[in-house]
């Protein structure tokens, strides 16, 4: 259904959905982008939506013993498919330079930044990131889709881009030290060696013009060029040191900020809530204890 509509539709859907769910899970929309093959750059006409976002609850869904599900997923909608996390857990893993999260805070299509919680994450990138968790991520992706789709022959040929964008993202790790960019071809720009760049760009051509890109014979030069750098980034991957441990306490208070940011002081509210109902339990023991 997606796939019809002009892109200013497309967004006027999206932010409909957005709206949709704030009012029926009672939670704010902090971030929305879209993830997956449209903000990787090879997507086609017919290629899913995939709408990513980070949420917040009030203040009271979070002072709970209890464990709850801090995701939200719908179905598969004419080709919209959107799900996000809870802050909470999104701050959980910014702790842990989670590779899908740090794409997301540098996705090219943003369908909503509202409050202050995504700048101070940006700022705070730098801090976080792993080159050992991203490096980790990105090739156990490559690996696991390099030895399932492109090992026989034929193979299925648009599987290429699910291996070499891994691939090129830890080249890029491993020369600069930072997050790599979402985009595929700023990622062939800066990593893909010069005798490969007409053949792949050739086959992104084909994959965005709608070319299914399914079973076909193997392409020896891109073959070669991952046999090689598999071997060697699985080395580069090995020596790597474990970095310090992350700053909870920074994210505490980027979380707290947050709740009084988006709810307008309600975190406040219940705190001293809680704190006036501690005091008054204390003061009802001690009167206990002094009956005779």
């Amino acid at each position: 259904m997606f796939a019809d509509l002009s892109w200013e539709l497309v967004q006027q859907a999206i932010q409909h959905a957005l709206q949709r769910l704030e009012n029926a899970d009672e939670v704010r929309v902090l971030y929305a982008v879209e993830s997956g093959s449209r903000a990787w750059g090879f997507a086609c006409r017919d290629s899913d939506w995939d709408v990513r976002f980070i949420y917040i609850r009030r203040p009271a869904w979070y002072l709970s013993v209890q464990r709850r599900r801090d995701v939200l997923e719908y179905p598969l909608d004419g080709g919209l498919d959107v799900s996000g996390w809870d802050l909470k857990k999104a701050l959980g893993l910014f702790a842990k330079s989670n590779p899908p999260l740090l794409e997301w805070l540098r996705s090219p299509i943003v369908y909503r930044e509202a409050f202050s919680v995504v700048k101070k994450l940006r700022s705070l990138s730098s801090q976080y990131f792993s080159s050992r968790s991203c490096m980790h991520h990105y090739f156990h992706m490559a690996d696991g889709n390099y030895r399932e789709y492109l090992q026989g022959d034929p193979v299925r040929v648009k599987k290429y881009f699910y291996v070499l964008r891994p691939v090129l993202a830890c080249r890029w790790i491993a020369a600069h030290g930072t997050m790599p960019p979402m985009e595929f071809t700023a990622l062939a720009d800066d990593q893909l060696p010069s005798h490969l760049q007409a053949i792949v760009h050739a086959l992104l051509e084909r994959k965005r013009s709608g070319d299914e890109l399914a079973a076909g014979p193997r392409i020896p030069e891109i073959n070669l060029f991952l046999d090689s750098e598999m071997i060697r980034l699985r080395d580069a991957l090995a020596a790597i040191p474990r970095g310090a441990p992350p700053d909870w306490e920074g994210l505490d208070r980027v979380f707290r900020d947050s709740l009084a940011e988006v709810w307008d002081g309600v975190v406040e509210q219940a705190v001293s809530g809680l704190l006036r109902q501690e005091e008054s339990d204390v003061s009802s023991s001690d009167l206990r204890s002094l009956k005779p």
